[in-house]
């Protein structure tokens, strides 16, 4: 029995001093997906230079809260992140709907 609790315990040493707890991953998750989707809805906007100012504004915003720890600002920076996204899929959608 000693051994198992000796064998157990140096498992769980070895995680690295970093590793993600699950709901830090999940949220983690959660962030890439909506970079990834904003970055995708970004490629959507027809002139060049707007492209390239909200691909740029968006890459700086993530890495500017990239080491952000405290939970409640993380989840305030996701609301904000996925309020501009909507904002801008129902921009293109305008735009899209007045070409057609």
């Amino acid at each position: 029995f000693f051994a198992v609790v000796v064998l157990l315990g140096m498992s769980a040493s070895r995680l690295p001093p970093a590793a993600l707890s699950l709901k830090q991953f999940l949220q983690r998750q959660k962030v890439l997906q909506i970079y990834r989707t904003l970055l995708r809805t970004i490629r959507q906007v027809p002139d060049e230079a707007d492209r390239r100012y909200l691909r740029d504004w968006a890459r700086g915003e993530f890495r500017r809260n990239k080491e952000a720890t405290n939970q409640d600002a993380i989840r305030m920076m996701v609301t904000q992140a996925r309020n501009h996204l909507e904002e801008l899929q129902k921009s293109l959608a305008l735009l899209h709907m007045n070409v057609k």
